[in-house]
């Protein structure tokens, strides 16, 4: 999380393109992130060039000699960030445009790499020499503050704040899952060293980076002192997918500045025949989008079979069962309609994660996590692929507080109980003897079959009552007749200081 003075820079960077026209927040962060690159392009060669040096070395820097752009020949330093932004406006404008673009465009040589998909229809769009004079100085001094902070991940978490600044909901229920919800599920499902791990309603790739975050802290030595590990981690690993091209690109770019190199972001209908995955990952993180509809023709037959339905977020169940080798797992968000929906569709598929899969949690989240994006119920449901069965029993949560309030202000508070959902969730021994009045319990398999496989909380909670003893007639009474001449003597005594 950053604060103070490096927000206020980013902040002020941010109304600099308010100001000069750009007022869309993914084209401003698109042109961040742009920009972003071509400076760390240039501390990265310095880098090399460093570590090349001390250990004896040879190393040939990508803006050494000239650079062919086209059918011209550059010389290549003035495309270096170090260079060109001490150049005069109008000079440093006609550069960037018809020189740096072209250049970091074509800069990777494999058509395939996530880079050379994220970077290929990269569009200039800074409208003017002045605006880009003020973003580079304003960029300037956020770097210089990024060297001041002491944390190994301060350009992820500024990253993350300007994609908090994406509040827009879109018609398809599309709109960012908080960051701490996406870490509850990413450490409740404690990614490995060897997985494969998909999310194909990827967004801005949030749980891709926050598992990516998770093997970095907590199985470092396994990944990264591996070289099969290590390469698996950076190119075989991640899998996102969406339909949203701009989302794509800061995804992408989401994860190559957390340190992924090459992520298997791409656009694609998770839901139609495009998509041929089938048992393909071993885990599933996600947050489909709600209330969005679709029309059977579009909608893979297969998942048709299962669960005939228009609505996505049981369509998205439905896929995230096809995608999964046997033995994966899956923690998504669901909203609560899912838990307890009525229709054919709906009890299709909670059937199908009872009796044909392993259904191990169901975690209610209040309405307000999403705020101010949108206040829907959600709750996050978590799976294993089985393809025979073997749910027994399935353990729920009541999560009441998640550490900010639920209103559209979102401001921290102390009650928070996400701790305690992971401290639970991974010794689910202990919860076995909990009672219906707790926050947590067990819920028997035949039970749920019971009730419809109705899976929402409030179905199997039981509510404690407490008498409450009020005081009699008479006592509230003598309190109202003793007010009545406590006001009878102010009232005298106003009138007193009235008539002097």
């Amino acid at each position: 999380m950053i604060t103070g003075e490096l927000k206020n820079k980013i902040d002020s960077l941010w109304e600099i393109f308010w100001a000069g026209g750009i007022t869309n927040p993914l084209t401003v962060i698109e042109q961040m992130t742009y920009l972003m690159f071509i400076h760390d392009l240039d501390d990265t060669d310095n880098l090399k060039a460093k570590e090349s040096a001390m250990l004896g070395l040879p190393y040939e820097s990508i803006f050494a000699k000239e650079v062919k752009i086209g059918d011209r020949t550059v010389d290549g330093s003035q495309l270096k960030w170090s260079t060109f932004r001490d150049f005069p406006a109008a000079k440093m404008y006609s550069i960037m445009q018809e020189w740096v673009f072209p250049f970091i465009k074509n800069l990777h040589g494999d058509k395939e790499s996530a880079y050379s998909k994220y970077m290929d229809d990269a569009i200039f769009m800074i409208p003017t020499p002045l605006l880009l004079d003020k973003v580079v100085n304003a960029m300037d001094e956020i770097y210089e503050k990024m060297a001041q902070v002491k944390s190994s991940d301060v350009r992820g978490d500024i990253y993350e704040y300007m994609l908090s600044k994406l509040a827009t909901a879109g018609v398809n229920g599309q709109f960012r899952t908080p960051r701490h919800i996406i870490k509850m599920m990413v450490e409740l499902m404690e990614p490995k060293a060897d997985d494969v791990i998909c999310d194909p309603a990827c967004g801005t790739s949030g749980f891709l980076v926050a598992a990516s975050e998770y093997l970095k802290e907590n199985r470092k030595a396994e990944v990264f002192f591996n070289r099969q590990n290590k390469d698996h981690y950076m190119n075989h690993m991640f899998h996102g997918f969406d339909m949203d091209r701009t989302m794509l690109r800061i995804g992408a770019m989401n994860m190559m500045t957390h340190g992924v190199d090459n992520p298997y972001i791409e656009y694609r209908d998770s839901l139609s025949d495009q998509n041929p995955d089938r048992e393909a990952y071993s885990l599933i993180l996600a947050n489909p989008p709600f209330k969005g509809t679709l029309d059977y023709d579009i909608v893979s037959t297969d998942l048709l079979k299962i669960c005939k339905t228009k609505k996505t977020e049981l369509l998205f169940l439905t896929l995230f069962v096809r995608m999964l080798k046997i033995g994966g797992r899956c923690a998504c968000i669901v909203p609560d309609g899912v838990l307890f929906g009525s229709s054919t569709a709906h009890k299709a598929i909670r059937k199908e994660l009872i009796e044909n899969q392993r259904l191990e949690a169901v975690i209610s989240m209040p309405s307000g996590v999403f705020k101010p994006y949108a206040g829907v119920s959600t709750a996050i449901l978590i799976f294993t692929k089985t393809g025979h069965g073997g749910t027994d029993k399935v353990w729920f949560y009541d999560m009441r507080a998640d550490g900010f309030s639920l209103d559209d202000k979102r401001t921290p508070i102390a009650e928070n109980d996400i701790p305690d959902i992971i401290a639970r969730f991974h010794n689910l021994a202990a919860e076995d003897g909990r009672k219906r009045t707790e926050q947590s319990f067990f819920v028997p398999k035949d039970e749920i079959v019971s009730n419809d496989y109705d899976l929402s909380i409030n179905k199997y909670k039981k509510t404690e009552y407490k008498p409450v003893e009020y005081p009699s007639t008479q006592e509230i009474m003598a309190d109202i007749r003793e007010l009545e001449m406590k006001i009878g003597e102010e009232m005298a005594k106003l009138e007193e200081l009235l008539e002097m």
